[in-house]
């Protein structure tokens, strides 16, 4: 009897430790895709396994129980990557064939689907729909950086913004330009729609059309991030609008929907000089396996492929010094952001300006300019009034702009820097303080005062910055590095 109890026992154990070895493996592939491969002119999609010795891929049917053999691409491995390199430089041909990147855990329902619109792949809803999941071998090609041709540029585009030539260049926005990437700062804008004209600031890019035409891309300013409803078809979380407002990251993948029935994951984040939302595919920026010197574990490069922010420690700067950061994909920058921990140290600084202000008195006299920006009479009257405006072009001693909605605090007679709409954080039951990142940038450009975290610094800050950045960090070392030397020895 006991014995037939102990065989029970262990069949019963190995039940359950297959069991849960089989859990593990579905959420594993759940987060797998497969590379689907067919010859051109044909509609018959089969899987790749492998590469062959003549370079061509290597098959099975798309049937889920050849699924050990198939060529499970991680979302943030190289494994496609590597696969497309070897199948580019071995096989003869390479154009002879068609790939497609799906889901594992759908295969068997997307594959008819595919070979039915393979079937008649012009037609606009088929080609688009083959196109989402298509993957062209020529994308994973070294190609050379190619900077943008200035002959190439239409200047007349820039004339009707009112943008000179001249504008670009001061504002070192050119090279920016040439380099597919927007202009460092916001830049004074004008349209004509008829007899209306309308006047913002802007941020410029320029960006490729399909018929290989420089177009340029105008990002205008927002008051604030515009969180609610419908963002690139998708609807945020709360967790997700605070992160943003926080930190400028959702701090997940979002599943937007740009066109109907055309989901994907994507990073999303707020550019800080525009307030305009910004939504990157998630497989369009590669997860490193090494940054600035440290391996990331497995978990740090999920955490940073899944929009999570990950601490590094021991990292090193070009100059050869370590420091350490929190790390995390922002979609504006379509690459990795570092971010330094220097809240305390100027939460504390804060503290003492805000004591210092105290007994500088309590009379305040509304100005008529403010930081190099003009208020107009209705905007010296709301703030009189005791009520919030928002101030545009606002320029720093160190020549840096920025932008803030501005409230006068009668306790202590002076104007409150904000972020955001203090009016409506109060509607909504949410507590105000004032926006940090300005109150920095004006407190060590304009008025010298410096804190912990900026003390040793002799570039101005930009806009949003309340602490050194990596450039800025390592230069601050090494004046420190310098004044010990320069000290001599005692006698």
């Amino acid at each position: 009897m006991d014995d037939f109890v102990n065989k029970r026992g262990c069949a019963s154990t190995n039940y359950l430790q297959n069991y849960f070895l089989m859990n593990d493996k579905q959420k594993d592939l759940k987060n797998q895709d497969v590379l689907l491969v067919t010859e051109k002119g044909s509609n018959k999609l089969k899987v790749v396994s492998g590469i062959n010795e003549d370079g061509t891929p290597k098959t099975v049917d798309p049937k889920t129980k050849n699924e050990p053999e198939f060529l499970k691409i991680d979302k943030h491995a190289d494994v496609l990557e590597n696969f497309m390199s070897n199948f580019l430089r071995q096989c003869k041909d390479p154009t002879h064939f068609q790939f497609f990147k799906i889901p594992f855990e759908q295969l068997e329902k997307i594959v008819p689907v595919l070979q039915e619109m393979l079937k008649n792949p012009e037609e606009p809803s088929n080609k688009e729909i083959l196109d989402n999941h298509r993957v062209l071998p020529e994308a994973f090609s070294k190609k050379e950086y190619q900077a943008v041709d200035e002959s190439r540029i239409d200047w007349k585009q820039f004339e009707q913004l009112g943008v000179t030539k001249e504008m670009l260049e001061q504002t070192k926005s050119m090279d920016k330009l040439l380099n597919w990437q927007k202009t460092p700062v916001l830049l004074p804008i004008k349209a004509e729609i008829g007899e209306t004209v309308i006047r913002t600031d802007a941020r410029l890019s320029f960006r490729e059309t399909p018929e290989g035409k420089l177009s340029l891309v105008v990002h205008a300013l927002r008051k604030e991030p515009q969180l609610e409803g419908l963002v690139y078809g998708a609807r945020l979380s709360e967790d997700d609008k605070q992160n943003l407002r926080q930190t400028g990251n959702a701090g997940r993948l979002v599943e937007v929907e740009p066109v109907k029935d055309h989901k994907m994951m994507a990073f999303v984040s707020v550019d800080k000089l525009t307030n305009e939302l910004i939504a990157v595919r998630a497989d369009k920026i590669k997860i490193p396996n090494e940054i600035k010197g440290v391996t990331l574990n497995e978990a740090q490069k999920t955490d940073l492929s899944q929009g999570k922010a990950t601490y590094i420690e021991g990292m090193t700067s070009k100059n050869g010094k370590e420091f350490n950061a929190t790390v995390q994909i922002n979609a504006d920058k379509r690459g990795l952001e570092f971010k330094f921990d220097n809240g305390n140290k100027l939460e504390k600084s804060q503290n003492q300006n805000q004591q210092q202000d105290q007994s500088e008195g309590t009379k305040f006299r509304i100005p008529t300019k403010l930081l190099g920006a003009e208020l107009s009479p209705q905007q010296q009257t709301q703030l009189k009034a005791g009520q919030t405006i928002y101030v545009t072009g606002m320029t720093d001693k160190a020549g840096e702009k920025f932008n803030a909605y501005i409230k006068v605090n009668t306790e202590k007679g002076k104007l409150d820097f904000f972020k955001w709409n203090p009016d409506k954080a109060q509607k909504q039951g949410a507590e105000v303080t004032p926006d940090n990142t300005a109150k920095t940038q004006v407190a060590v450009n304009s008025e010298g005062k410096t804190d912990e975290a900026t003390k040793n610094l002799t570039e101005p800050i930009k806009q949003g910055q309340t602490a050194p950045n990596e450039k800025q960090e390592q230069k601050k070392e090494e004046q420190k590095k310098e004044v010990k030397k320069s000290k001599g020895m005692k006698m």
